[in-house]
């Protein structure tokens, strides 16, 4: 006898790839992500392939991965996939020691990090706009013309 099957995690329209102890810092890991969120999955592979970053080829390697998984796994339409999340999980960290002078020592602590990234199924009209958040894009207000016949009066 086995056990039985756990429900899936994700809903139908989603599929998921997670890489594990990754040698890089989680905050330096996570600059890369953030670039990647929200953004259609061919536009977030253009944007990786063309980053200056050493870490971005091993994401985009796991978004790669994420992608054929929902190709084959989950048979959803490679051209409507988005990048919906991309979370970063801080892994182990390995301590090394550095020797200093009139026999000191240093700590040098090596990073390990998690990456899981979540690729799902949308249409390019739900895709919510970088301008759309609180805070970004243009002046919130009134608009120039009321400010300004505000002031002449």
């Amino acid at each position: 006898m086995s056990k039985p099957k756990t429900a899936r995690a994700l809903a139908d329209h989603q599929a998921e790839a997670i890489a594990r102890n990754i040698r890089v810092s989680p905050r330096k890991l996570n600059l890369v992500a953030a670039s990647i969120r929200n953004l259609p999955a061919q536009r977030a592979l253009a944007d990786l392939t063309f980053s200056k970053r050493r870490i971005a080829k091993a994401v985009k390697k796991l978004l790669e991965s994420a992608i054929a998984n929902a190709e084959n796994n989950h048979q959803l339409d490679v051209d409507k996939l988005f990048v919906s999340t991309a979370e970063v999980g801080r892994g182990i960290v390995m301590r090394r020691f550095h020797a200093r002078g009139r026999g000191r020592s240093a700590m040098v602590e090596k990073w390990f990090s998690h990456l899981k990234i979540v690729v799902e199924e949308r249409e390019a009209a739900e895709k919510p706009s970088r301008d759309a958040r609180p805070g970004f894009g243009k002046k919130a207000g009134k608009p120039v013309a009321e400010t300004n016949a505000g002031e002449a009066a």
